[in-house]
């Protein structure tokens, strides 16, 4: 599942090649799943003509600001994410994104821009939405969304006093959007190993040094995972990142990996 490094690789994208151009045509496909709360047509018509003002993310979700409204807003889901022809894109470790054909396979919606730029938003699984909203930020599912480890500097205080009132096992609470916004399953297992927390330590009972290490380890995993583009090989060789998919029995440094459902 794209997690917040990835949505802001794809942010980035798409603020490089499409920001400042104008929609000259949209084709939604006919998906009433992926289109939550709206008609493929609905999207169609608020996209075409448009012009591309920014693109946002907050958490896991992206939105286009246009110049009208309302705005489109985008969930990635399991397997969203967004292509423009010919440019290099965001790869995944779980899935892949079609970059060879045009329109991309698995393709929902199809856009040509009159800067000569071609960009799709593709979803191979039907658990990505799109939902259309007047102002993103200050509506749900945003607004219901905790802080965000890059645009938010949650004090070490603060971040204690939430944590200490959740009995939850402590991924669980990372991966509670509420609580905070872009943490996925890969995340929450990065910043608990190198926190040295087990991940069904109940988050109230945590030491208060446990506590200021996985602090410390969220915003030093999701900072870097940013900073280098969501590049996987360029994660530090030292990241169980590289040893945890596949739930292949295995060991990283010399002791075995065990796999475990939680939250």
């Amino acid at each position: 599942m794209p997690e917040l490094p990835e949505v802001e690789a794809a942010r980035s994208l798409l603020h490089t090649h499409c920001v400042s151009a104008k929609i000259v045509s949209a084709q939604v496909e006919d998906d009433e799943i992926v289109c939550d709360g709206c008609t493929p047509k609905e999207v169609q018509k608020v996209l075409e003509g448009a012009k591309l003002v920014a693109v946002h993310r907050r958490g896991k979700h992206l939105w286009f600001e246009l110049d009208k409204r309302p705005q489109p807003l985008f969930h990635f889901g399991m397997t969203g994410s967004f292509v423009v022809e010919n440019e290099a894109g965001v790869e995944y470790k779980s899935f892949k994104v079609d970059h060879e054909t045009w329109p991309p396979r698995f393709h929902k919606v199809c856009l040509e821009l009159d800067n000569g730029k071609r960009v799709a938003f593709t979803d191979a699984r039907r658990f990505a939405r799109i939902r259309l909203r007047e102002d993103p930020a200050a509506s749900p599912p945003i607004s219901d969304l905790g802080f965000d480890p890059v645009h938010d500097d949650l004090p070490l205080e603060e971040f204690a006093k939430r944590l200490g009132a959740r009995k939850a096992p402590v991924k669980a609470v990372l991966l509670d959007q509420a609580f905070v916004a872009g943490v996925g399953n890969w995340i929450a297992d990065e910043v608990l190993y190198q926190a040295a927390v087990h991940p069904r330590a109940p988050a109230a009972d945590m030491l208060p040094e446990q506590v200021a290490a996985v602090h410390q380890k969220l915003y030093e995993v999701i900072r870097l995972a940013v900073a280098v583009n969501a590049e996987k090989d360029s994660f530090p060789d030292s990241w169980l990142f590289h040893y945890r998919w596949g739930k292949v029995a295995g060991k990283m440094n010399g002791k075995p990996i065990e796999f475990m459902t939680v939250g």
